[in-house]
């Protein structure tokens, strides 16, 4: 199934609000200008207000990154899959738990891959 090809512009939020931010290693496929992004590529989350209820308070657990689960199986650049609308990601802890899966607010509309 084909999506819209996500960039480094793309915007990504965890289930809790929190903004992504991705840093890419693709220095040689863009679209309009912007980097199409890797599944290898750094997602980093900032701003997550998840918190853990512990016994009467809670515990900061925000997400901290998203790690790609399915990405497209036919688009890649160098060997490297690409992500697109379609591919699923897992907002991670800093303990590695999973946190629920990534939310892709827009991209752009002009490519698509698989």
């Amino acid at each position: 199934m084909s999506g819209q090809a996500l960039t480094t512009t793309s915007v990504l939020q965890c289930p809790h609000g929190g903004t992504v931010q991705i840093s890419s290693t693709n220095t040689k496929v863009t679209t309009n200008g912007m980097t199409l992004a890797l599944a290898t590529d750094i997602y980093t989350i900032s701003g997550c207000p998840f918190q853990i209820p512990v016994g009467t308070g809670t515990v900061p657990s925000p997400c901290v990154k998203v790690q790609w689960i399915v990405t497209d199986l036919k688009s890649n650049v160098n060997g490297i899959p690409t992500v697109s609308t379609t591919s699923t990601g897992l907002c991670l802890a800093a303990t590695q738990a999973p946190q629920g899966p990534v939310s892709i607010v827009s991209t752009q509309p002009t490519v698509s891959t698989q």
